[in-house]
Order: C-alpha cells, then sequence, then structure tokens
C-alpha cells in the first residue's frame, strides 16, 4: 500500500495539539454555560434548497449522496442534502422546527464542526470547528441581548490561552443613518465600498463611493472620515457628532453601539481588549444593528476570526419573524496557524499526570490496584507500559512531559517522585494528589 498523503484543507491535530484545542472548548463551554446558554447539537446536512435559499455560497457546499443514488432523488433540491456550511442554517431551520416548544429568549450555544469547499489556505478549511452563541426571541427581542452577547464572548476570550485578541464593534444603524443623512441615494452601496477600506487604499475607496455609490467628493470624504473614528470609550460618539450629520437612524444606532462598549470595557485583559471601530459593516446584507469582527495579534491576515451581529429575521414562518443576534467564533481556523508555527505550548501531551513505576511484570496486578486508588480521586494515571529499568520508566514518562513516577516499594509504601525537581517523598494512594496546578496539561501562547 502507497503512504497515505495528506488531504488538503481537513486539519488534523496531534494529541498535544488536541489538548490545546480541548482546553480552548473547555474554556468557551464553562463560559457560555455560566451566562445560562444551553448546548445544541443539530444534525450535518440540511436539505439543498434549505441550504441554497439565500444563494451565497452555492460553489462551496458539500453534497451528500449514496454511491447508487437516484438519479430523480439528486434533481430535487427537497431530498437532495448537503453538509452545513455554517452553524447558523441549520439554528434557523432548528428554531422554525421547534419554535412550539422553545421559550423565548432561546439562548443556545453550538460548538460543531463544518463544512465548505473552498480553496484550503491558512485560516481556511473545507472541514472545521467553530462555536457559536445566539439569542433569539420571538417576534421582537431587546437591546440588552446585544449587549449580552458582546460581554459572553468578550469574557472567554479573554480566558483562552491566545495572542491578543481585538474585537472591533459597531452598529448598522449608526452607519447607514449617517449615509442616509449625508443624503446617499443607495446607503447600501456606501456600505459596500466602505466595508473594502482595509483591502484598498484610501483613494480607491474614495473613486468607488463617487463612481459606484453616487456621492460628490465631499459626501464622500465625511464617509472616510467616520470610518476612521475609534476608540476603547463612549468618547467616540463625540467625535460622530463633530461631523455633523444627523438622521434618527444614526442617533439610535449610536445610542446601541455606545452602550456596546461601555458594557464591554470592564472585561478587558491583557489578551483581550474591545473597540468601537466605525469601518466594520460585515458584508451580508442581513444585519440590521450591532455587528462585531475580532483579529488576533500577529495574525492580521487571516481577517476576522471571531464574527457575528444582529439580524433582525433570523428566521421567518410568514406568521411570525425570530429576531437575534449571536456571534461565531472560528476554532479552527484560530488554532491551525498557531499550531503551525508553534506559537501554543502544551505542558504534557497525555493527560496523564503519574506513571506507575513496575519493578517487574509480576507486580503489574498490583500496580494496577494503586493506579485505580489514584484514579478514584481524579488523577490521570497508567502504569508503565513494561518492567524496564526504573531510569527508562523515568524516561518514559520525562518524554511525555508527565511529571510524577509513583514507586511501590517491597515493604508495601510507596513513594512518588517529582522528575523535573528530582524530589523524591513518601506518598499513601488513598490521600496522595498532585498539585492542582499539575492535575491538567497547561497551555500557553507562545
Amino acid at each position: 500500500m502507497a503512504r497515505p498523503t495528506p488531504l488538503s484543507g481537513f486539519p488534523e491535530f496531534s494529541p498535544a495539539e488536541r489538548i490545546a484545542e480541548q482546553r480552548v472548548l473547555d474554556t468557551l463551554r464553562a463560559t457560555f454555560e455560566s451566562w445560562g446558554f444551553a448546548s445544541l447539537q443539530t444534525r450535518a446536512v440540511e436539505p439543498m434548497g434549505q441550504l441554497l435559499r439565500k444563494g451565497e455560497i452555492d460553489k462551496e457546499v458539500y453534497v451528500l449522496r449514496r454511491l447508487h443514488a437516484d438519479p430523480d432523488e439528486e434533481q430535487d433540491p427537497d431530498r437532495t442534502l448537503g453538509l452545513h456550511f455554517d452553524l447558523t442554517v441549520p439554528f434557523a431551520r432548528y428554531v422554525l422546527e421547534n419554535s412550539g416548544k422553545l421559550q423565548f429568549p432561546f439562548k443556545r450555544y453550538q460548538i460543531q464542526s463544518v463544512w465548505r469547499g473552498e480553496r484550503p489556505q491558512e485560516g481556511r478549511y473545507r472541514e472545521f470547528t467553530q462555536a457559536d452563541i445566539d439569542v433569539v426571541g420571538d417576534g421582537e427581542l431587546p437591546f440588552h441581548a446585544d449587549v449580552e452577547v458582546a460581554q459572553v464572548m468578550a469574557e472567554a476570550m479573554g480566558r483562552l490561552p491566545l495572542p491578543p485578541l481585538r474585537m472591533q464593534v459597531n452598529n448598522r444603524k449608526l452607519i447607514e443613518g449617517f449615509y442616509l443623512g449625508l443624503g446617499a441615494a443607495d446607503a447600501a452601496a456606501v456600505m459596500r465600498a466602505v466595508d473594502k477600506i482595509d483591502k484598498l487604499p484610501a483613494d480607491a475607496v474614495r473613486a468607488l463611493l463617487v463612481a459606484e455609490a453616487g456621492l460628490d467628493g465631499d459626501q464622500a470624504d465625511l464617509c472616510l472620515r467616520l470610518a476612521t473614528i475609534s476608540g476603547t470609550d463612549a468618547s467616540f460618539a463625540g467625535e460622530v457628532r463633530a461631523l455633523g450629520v444627523e438622521h434618527p437612524l444614526l442617533d439610535e444606532g449610536l445610542e446601541e453601539l455606545v452602550r456596546v462598549v461601555e458594557a464591554v470595557a470592564p472585561l478587558a485583559t491583557d489578551r483581550f481588549t474591545a473597540v468601537a471601530d466605525l469601518r466594520i459593516a460585515r458584508g451580508l446584507d442581513y444585519y440590521t444593528g450591532t455587528v462585531f469582527e475580532t483579529r488576533m495579534a500577529g495574525f492580521e491576515s487571516l481577517g476576522s476570526i471571531c464574527s457575528g451581529g444582529r439580524y433582525d429575521s433570523l428566521a421567518s414562518d410568514g406568521a411570525k419573524t425570530y429576531p437575534g443576534v449571536g456571534i461565531s467564533l472560528g476554532v479552527t481556523r484560530t488554532l491551525a496557524p498557531l499550531f503551525a508555527r508553534g506559537r501554543i505550548a502544551v505542558s504534557r501531551s497525555v493527560p496523564t499526570v503519574v506513571v506507575v513505576a513496575l519493578a517487574d511484570e509480576g507486580s503489574r496486578p498490583a500496580c494496577q490496584a494503586v493506579a485505580a486508588q489514584l484514579r478514584a480521586r481524579g488523577t490521570a494515571v497508567e502504569v508503565s507500559p513494561n518492567a524496564a529499568k526504573f531510569g527508562k520508566q523515568i524516561r518514559y514518562a520525562d518524554r511525555r512531559g508527565i511529571p510524577f513516577v509513583w514507586f511501590p516499594q517491597d515493604d508495601g509504601t510507596h513513594q512518588v517522585k517529582d522528575i523535573r525537581s528530582g524530589e523524591q517523598v513518601p506518598a499513601d494512594p488513598s490521600t496522595w494528589v498532585p498539585p492542582a496546578e499539575d492535575l491538567l496539561p497547561s497551555v500557553v501562547a507562545g
């Protein structure tokens, strides 16, 4: 059999990398649940008609079919199945399908794999894990849900073992109201042009505003000035007012953005900051208010790793509309480049804290009994795979980063050795526990 080759776009993580990934996922789960978000898992597939109803990424959907599928089935979008490309579409379907059973506002988090058939590159994969939180209302959703979603993700990101993260927040009402107050005939065209400000020089964006959005030079300049405004506190609002543009929608959006920024500011850490950034618009048309994008220091080329916003029509059954607000962290998008560049360090590649040493194979049952006593109090333990010389058994532990080796003694007593310091002390398997900092592998950003 020929040697297998890697499959592009489908990352596989080593045991050490999986430890780091699981630490991130555990942190996310714990934070989400501490705010009352319930876990949800939806199916991996949806009817193609559901997946393609907006037509944005029809070329990226993976079709699921049997090897000997019925040709008629393949032509029917309601019978043909595709793997979901995000968690929002299946969530919207779930809300509609189960609305009679749900208590609103419905707060859920969802951590699952998704699939997209796009060209693989750093930060973009064909299979990857996302972590989403959303709050959905029945007919209406108070604005404090926007604030809460921002606070939850800010708290979670501040706890992650990642390079510093910067959440950029804006409000579609603010920028649309500003454009309307300027007299723009097509606010959406202005928004699309300004959304390219990170990809094009300011002069090129100005030219687009004039040629494609129909603005004059003064109007275009004001739009560019608005896009330069940012701040970590409410002072940015004064800079917006100083531009002299007025519109009721601008007032509403400005007030909402101030509320989000002021609520998130106290959660700033050395790993996380939030800033009002009036360049941010998000390209998708369904956002109607608050919008989020997040960049990771040193990895700005990845673009946003955590995005979302307010959408007042998450789903509709014709009689009712379910507005929502949500934000999604691309877990694989964030971690895979860090792994590739050695930017995350893990103290050990296995969960094991203690290796019980074997004097000879005949002592294995007794050593297994010792290991069971230690495991009973939550310590990860393994018995040495063989009865080699103790020096080799210690090296076995050291190569894996396992900090302790346990030595049963001939007289029935026990000793435990910290192989990092060399200290070896008496220990009782019925009471001994490792230091709290050694119980789990440590994960730090390099």
